[in-house]
C-alpha cells in the first residue's frame, strides 16, 4: 500500500501524518529532528515501505531534512506553502495555523496534486548553495565593516573618506594619522581592529570566488559564455534553480525570476506592471548582466539601443534586456542539462512531466508578450538510475 507523509518542518522539531492514496489518517507524531528523533521518525513509519515524504517549503525551513531524507535514498517531493495553505482553508474551514492542522494540509496536497516537484540528492548543488550563500554572508558583513571603518576614519581625519574604501587604502590613510591625544588614539586603535576584520573578509571572498569558479566550471555548466554572466552569477542560477525540466517553458523560468511583467490591464486600457515576486536573488543577477551587457559592446546593448529609440525609458528599456537574459539562460540551462544526459531537451530524469510553474500554483498568470501556453509543455523524459521516479509514477504503479 502506498503511502504520503505529510511533515511540517521547523528547526528543532517535524510533525508529520501518514495517510493512504484516500487519504485515510494511518499514523501522526512529532519528532525533534536531532539524530534520535530523525531516526525515531524514520522507525515509525517502516511498517510502510512504499511511502512517499511530501516536505512543505523543501527550499527553506525544510531544507535540512529534505536533504537528510534523500540521502537515506526515501523519495520525497516538494509541497509549495501556498498550496498546503490552500488544502488547509479548505478542510478546515479556517486559516488558523497548527503543527498538526499543517502537516495534515501537505499530506492532503501530495495526494491530491499532479506534477509536484520529485527532489533529487545532488551534492554538488548542494555545494554550490552553501558556497553561494556564504559568499552573501561575506559581502555583507564586509558592507558593514567598510560602513563602521568609514565612520572612525570620518572622525579620526575629517574629509578624507573614499568611496568604495578597500583595505590597502584605509591603510595608507591610518598610516598618515598619529594622534596625540587619548580619544584620538582609541579611534586609530578601534579603526585599526576594523581595518584587519576587513583584510580576514576581503581574502575569504576572494577565496570563495575562486572555489566558485572551479565549481562552476567543473560542473559543465556554459552559463559564462553568456554575456554579463560571471562565475558568481553561473553559481547563484546554478544553485536556485537546480532542474531546469520542473519549469515548463521560458515564460514560466522568467516569471520565477520576476522578469515577466504583470498584467494590470482594465476594461479598454491594456497595460502591464514591474513584476516583484519570483527569485529577487537571481533577479538581481539578471540586472547585474544586462548593466554589464549596456556598457560593453554586446547585442544586448544593441537591443537596449533600439529599445530606447522606439520611446521606451531607461528602466523600461532595462527589463526588456532583462527578459531577454532570462530567455537566454533558460536556453543555455536547457542545452547543459541535454549534454549533460545525452538526450534532447528533456532535462533530467526524476521530474515531474506536469507543469510546476514558476509560482507555487501552475494556475497563476506569468507573463505578457508572450503569456505561457494554456497547456504546459512538455519535455521527453530520460531514465537515470540515481533518479526517483515522478509521483504520477508512483501512484501508477501503487
Amino acid at each position: 500500500m502506498r503511502v504520503f507523509i505529510g511533515v511540517d518542518p521547523h528547526k528543532l522539531s517535524a510533525t508529520i501524518e501518514v495517510v493512504d492514496t484516500n487519504e485515510t489518517v494511518l499514523a501522526k507524531g512529532r519528532f525533534d529532528t536531532n539524530k534520535a528523533g530523525y531516526a525515531a521518525m524514520r522507525r515509525h513509519v517502516a511498517a510502510w515501505p512504499d511511502r512517499v515524504w511530501a516536505v512543505e517549503g523543501s527550499g527553506g525551513a525544510g531544507r535540512p531534512l529534505a536533504q537528510r531524507l534523500l540521502a537515506d535514498d526515501e523519495r520525497v517531493v516538494d509541497v509549495p506553502p501556498k498550496l498546503s495553505a490552500r488544502a488547509r482553508l479548505f478542510d478546515t474551514g479556517h486559516n488558523r495555523k497548527t503543527d498538526a492542522h499543517d502537516a495534515h494540509a501537505v499530506a492532503a496536497v501530495a495526494v491530491r496534486t499532479k506534477g509536484l516537484r520529485v527532489l533529487c540528492y545532488d551534492a554538488d548543488l548542494e555545494v554550490l548553495r552553501m558556497l553561494t550563500d556564504r559568499r552573501a554572508e561575506l559581502i555583507s558583513q564586509r558592507v558593514q565593516t567598510v560602513n563602521r571603518l568609514q565612520r572612525l576614519l570620518s572622525e579620526l581625519i575629517p574629509g578624507e573618506v573614499k568611496l568604495n574604501l578597500t583595505a590597502p587604502q584605509a591603510r595608507e590613510i591610518l598610516s598618515r594619522r598619529r594622534p596625540r591625544d587619548l580619544a584620538g588614539k582609541t579611534c586609530k586603535r578601534l579603526a585599526l581592529e576594523q581595518l584587519e576584520d576587513l583584510s580576514v573578509i576581503e581574502r575569504r571572498i576572494k577565496a570563495a570566488d575562486k572555489e566558485l569558479k572551479a565549481l562552476v566550471i567543473a560542473s559543465g555548466s556554459r552559463l559564462l559564455d553568456l554575456p554579463g554572466i560571471g562565475p558568481i552569477g553561473a553559481a547563484r542560477i546554478l544553485a536556485d534553480v537546480g532542474d531546469i525540466a520542473r519549469f515548463a517553458d521560458r515564460n514560466r523560468f522568467a516569471s520565477w525570476t520576476g522578469t515577466a511583467p504583470l498584467d494590470a490591464s482594465s476594461g479598454e486600457q491594456v497595460r502591464h506592471r514591474l513584476s516583484r515576486a519570483g527569485n529577487r536573488k537571481i533577479n538581481h543577477m539578471l540586472h547585474m548582466a544586462a548593466l554589464s551587457q549596456i556598457r560593453l559592446d554586446t547585442d544586448g546593448r544593441a537591443y537596449y539601443r533600439r529599445k530606447r529609440s522606439a520611446g521606451k525609458t531607461h528602466l523600461e528599456a532595462l527589463r526588456c534586456l532583462k527578459r531577454r537574459i532570462s530567455d537566454a539562460v533558460y536556453r543555455q540551462l536547457l542545452d547543459d542539462t541535454a549534454a549533460a544526459v545525452g538526450a534532447g531537451p528533456g532535462g533530467q530524469g526524476g521530474t515531474s512531466q506536469e507543469s510546476s510553474a514558476a509560482d507555487s500554483h501552475p494556475l497563476i498568470g506569468t507573463s505578457d508578450k508572450p503569456l505561457p501556453d494554456p497547456r504546459p509543455r512538455r519535455y521527453a523524459a530520460t531514465s537515470q538510475p540515481r533518479k526517483p521516479q515522478p509521483v504520477e509514477a508512483l501512484r501508477e504503479a501503487g
